[in-house]
């Protein structure tokens, strides 16, 4: 009998769920790194990560296009792949790093979310960001809002997915929330999350509002996927969390730091990364995603797993 729960079923009532941390190491298509990316490279992809049992997560980001350029390029839609890929990972988490507050209203992304941490059995984690390529949104008609207003917009929809995600969405008479861009009235999140409290929300943001928002709501942060390697940039920003959540009161004990990097093409490139990802942890990083160029997946996924994900684990 296997001890996770089997993908796309709930944990039986009563079942433990995983702890709220997702382990040391996980894996990505590199953010930077898309060309070749289509459909088989993905699958086959996540079903090698699948097989590797120094991987404990899995990622994806949350774009229209390729964010590495001004337009255009490879991005599948990523609340909808997350939930097509699972079942190539059972018993891992699977994550998104960030979701764009500008691409959906709090609601449905809830509801999607909900879908997600059903689907997993309670290992889904929602990484949330206010939105940022201009480009993408131009493209597509997406309106990318002053700093001011997605700022606010963004604070709105932290507080829906609280609402929704909450003990009181899970039957009648629901929840009601007075807000001046996402109203709820007597809303309900049925059939509800398994995980108590919703799937684990992570705020992707570094900037003074942006750690007031994380310190109130996140269960961690995801350094940005455009800022590979830069350990500097991690330990700068760990410094500034750490003292958001001292100023709201609460203990960093169990707060999830998420590092990335590229792991690159070749063995001194893997061997580079494993370097790098130990200053990482070094610097206090709890989580690291290992970002795996397109261009050699999947075979290139054993490789990763043998030279930079096993050596990590006897950290």
């Amino acid at each position: 009998m296997p001890s996770h729960p089997t993908p796309g079923l709930a944990p039986r009532p009563g079942a433990a769920l995983p702890p709220a941390l997702p382990g040391l190491v996980g894996v990505r298509l590199s953010a930077t790194e898309q060309a070749g990316l289509d459909w088989h490279r993905l699958d086959e992809t996540w079903g090698a990560a699948g097989e590797e049992h120094a991987v404990s997560a899995c990622w994806l980001s949350d774009h229209l296009s390729d964010a590495s350029l001004e337009r255009n390029g490879p991005a599948f839609e990523t609340m909808s792949l997350a939930a097509a890929l699972s079942r190539r990972v059972p018993g891992k988490w699977v994550g998104i790093a960030v979701a764009s507050a500008t691409f959906r209203h709090p609601a449905v992304l809830a509801k999607a979310a909900t879908v997600l941490d059903n689907v997993t059995g309670g290992r889904f984690i929602l990484g949330v960001g206010a939105g940022w390529h201009a480009g993408e949104h131009e493209a597509f008609g997406i309106p990318l809002p002053p700093p001011r207003e997605r700022f606010d917009r963004f604070e709105s929809q932290l507080r829906v997915l609280r609402a929704l995600f909450s003990d009181r969405a899970r039957h009648r008479p629901g929840v009601t929330l007075d807000d001046p861009f996402y109203p709820l009235l007597g809303a309900t999140n049925e059939p509800p999350p398994v995980r108590p409290g919703g799937p684990l929300l992570w705020v992707g943001a570094t900037r003074p509002r942006g750690l007031r928002l994380l310190a109130e709501y996140a269960a961690g942060w995801p350094m940005p996927g455009n800022r590979p390697g830069d350990v500097e940039y991690f330990s700068a920003a760990r410094s500034d969390i750490l003292r958001a959540l001292e100023a709201a009161g609460r203990d960093p004990a169990g707060f999830s730091f998420a590092a990335q990097l590229s792991c690159g093409t070749t063995p001194a490139h893997r061997r580079t990364a494993l370097a790098t990802a130990r200053r990482f942890l070094a610097a206090g990083a709890t989580h690291v995603i290992l970002g795996l160029p397109a261009s050699i997946a999947p075979d290139g996924m054993t490789a990763l797993a043998d030279e930079v994900a096993e050596p990590l684990l006897g950290e």
